[in-house]
């Protein structure tokens, strides 16, 4: 009877939390019949036209649909490849300090921005990248003409990308971090007798220590290829850099929200999901093989 009790006590400190996912992200779901309408707000969707794949349709015939589609796997793709090597070096640049003040010092300073929202350090981009920002006076200083960063299609992705990865780098370094504190001492000790030096050490026993969590998150974040950061590419664009850095979910608000036409907006979001949901599946396939890694 006590454990019965436990069980039931543990359902009902679920409840609350189940009930808001089902009102905020199950009964939600029932809007995707919006992708299927010719959705024309103030009619119940019940009473709706509908279009059947006219929308999908429309939206293949889109020369913006395809551009924000290849946006979005760049963008995403060069997050994922870039925000995967450069923790790495980080952390075993980071692993090599004796100092531990300046260990915990170095460390405090990278991980603040990863707790900043994408508001505050968006308005500091802003205004380093400005005409007349620290960037371009440094410019003029040197006798070089000012850039209009944001509003150059060929600045802007590898300001997103790079932005991005000074945001997260060294939160994600964490984990790299943990998983070299795991690396056996010993290992080192014989190498050292054996006349290794650091380099050495580094190729023979540090890299080989965290290949499989290496491995365990590259193979996880090919989940995130459609997700190229909304709150930041929201904060960062203008219409100037649309063909560069109009992403899937910015073209869903704009397309939704701003021109009103909700039926396209919900057919791209959908389309969207469903892709995502299949790169998770095959993601999560590959991290079992290639990492042991199972959460069901």
């Amino acid at each position: 009877m006590r454990n019965k009790s436990f069980i039931v006590n543990y359902h009902l400190m679920l409840l609350p939390g189940i009930i808001l996912l089902i009102l905020f992200s199950v009964v939600p779901m029932f809007g995707i019949v919006i992708a299927f309408q010719d959705f024309i707000p103030g009619i119940r969707i019940w009473d709706q036209d509908w279009i059947g794949l006219e929308n999908f349709k429309f939206m293949m015939d889109i020369p913006d649909s395809k551009q924000v589609f290849i946006n979005t796997v760049v963008i995403a793709s060069s997050k994922i490849v870039v925000g995967t090597f450069v923790p790495i070096i980080f952390a075993l640049l980071l692993h090599e300090v004796r100092v531990s003040w300046f260990k915990r010092f170095v460390q405090t300073i990278v991980y603040l921005p990863h707790f900043m929202s994408w508001v505050i350090l968006a308005g500091i981009m802003v205004s380093m990248l400005s005409l007349d920002g620290v960037i371009n006076l440094v410019f003029k200083a040197i006798g070089l003409e000012p850039v209009m960063f944001l509003a150059s299609n060929t600045w802007f992705r590898p300001i997103v990308v790079g932005s991005d990865i000074w945001k997260e780098f060294g939160f994600s370094a964490i984990v790299y971090l943990a998983a070299l504190t795991g690396i056996n001492p010993s290992l080192y000790e014989a190498a050292e007798i054996d006349g290794a030096n650091r380099f050495r050490k580094l190729i023979n026993i540090t890299l080989p220590g965290i290949t499989p969590t290496i491995v365990l998150l590259v193979t996880l974040s090919l989940g995130n290829v459609l997700n190229a950061g909304f709150d930041q590419i929201f904060n960062l664009y203008n219409p100037l850099v649309y063909s560069s850095g109009d992403i899937i979910d910015t073209y869903v608000y704009r397309m939704g929200l701003i021109e009103n036409q909700y039926g396209l907006a919900t057919a791209v979001g959908l389309l969207k999901s469903v892709v995502a949901i299949i790169l998770i599946m095959i993601s999560y396939k590959l991290a079992s093989k290639f990492a042991n890694y199972r959460i069901f």
